[in-house]
């Protein structure tokens, strides 16, 4: 079963936002990152997050760096493991 976190929240909209920005639908990305679409639409809706391996493979498919995909976390109040209820 799935579950959002914040972090996965805000993590899946940027990616959104980056993705549409350049012009891409989810199947393309997908192909671009060696995914697929559900795996891509559950990052996009914030039920998993990605790992490493998986956020470098996103920068590259969509042609930025990782901070790139990251940097919505310097924006706002920060998100600690303290104050997440898991």
């Amino acid at each position: 079963m799935l579950t959002r976190s914040r972090e996965a929240e805000v993590f899946g909209s940027h990616l959104r936002e980056l993705r549409t920005a350049r012009g891409l639908t989810q199947n393309q990305l997908a192909d671009r990152c060696r995914s697929n679409v559900p795996f891509i639409s559950n990052l996009e809706r914030g039920m998993t997050a990605p790992s490493l391996a998986m956020l470098l493979r996103l920068a590259e498919a969509l042609d930025c760096r990782v901070v790139d995909l990251v940097e919505v976390f310097d924006r706002g109040p920060r998100i600690s493991p303290k104050s997440r209820k898991d």
